[in-house]
């Protein structure tokens, strides 16, 4: 069984963001959502992940089914280090000084988060991401404000961990979902 969308609707402060949607996603493959600002991306992935709730419509989430989300904002607990942020998701120091190393952050692990860059605290996000177990894999923005060469090893780890699992990527940059081999969803949609 797959995630399914049925006339989904969202609005916000009296403005409809999402209007109508059905969509039925697979259970792996990858999928970018693409469009301008504000047109209702984000909204769709917090859906999709049962964080929020349409106003109308129904979506449809498989039970037992284990999401792991990057957020555009990093959420990580400013009273832990960046090490420990990822040893309390991941469940071990040595699985998380591990992932600090594959995103390029191996002497920034005793470092709290206010210490970190915001594209480190980017890349801890992802690694923490990235190396949670689940069936679905939703990314959104992961990349933004990191440079080039950066962006490019993490987009290599992010296809090297997909594995079987569903891919779910919001970006602005269409140039990263097509390297990651993904079918694009413009927005809007309807």
């Amino acid at each position: 069984m797959c995630i399914t969308l049925e006339q989904v609707s969202r609005t916000f402060e009296g403005r409809k963001v999402l209007q109508d949607v059905s969509l039925s996603l697979p259970r792996q493959g990858r999928i970018c959502l693409f469009g301008p600002s504000g047109c209702g991306k984000t909204t769709l992935l917090r859906l999709i992940c049962g964080l929020d709730r349409p106003d109308g419509g129904r979506v449809t989430i498989p039970a037992g089914t284990r999401f792991s989300c990057h957020f555009q904002e990093d959420r990580l607990l400013p009273w832990y280090t960046a090490e420990e942020n990822l040893a309390l998701a991941l469940g071990g120091g040595d699985t998380a000084r591990a992932w600090l190393a594959r995103v390029g952050l191996e002497c920034a692990g005793g470092l709290y988060p206010d210490e970190l860059s915001g594209g480190m605290r980017r890349r801890v996000s992802l690694a923490r991401a990235l190396g949670h177990d689940s069936d679905v894999l939703a990314l959104d923005e992961p990349l933004r404000e990191l440079d080039v060469p950066t962006a490019d090893r993490l987009l290599a780890l992010i296809d090297e961990r997909l594995g079987q699992r569903l891919l779910l990527l919001v970006t602005h940059d269409r140039s990263q979902a097509e390297r990651l081999g993904c079918r694009i969803l413009d927005f809007p949609l309807a």
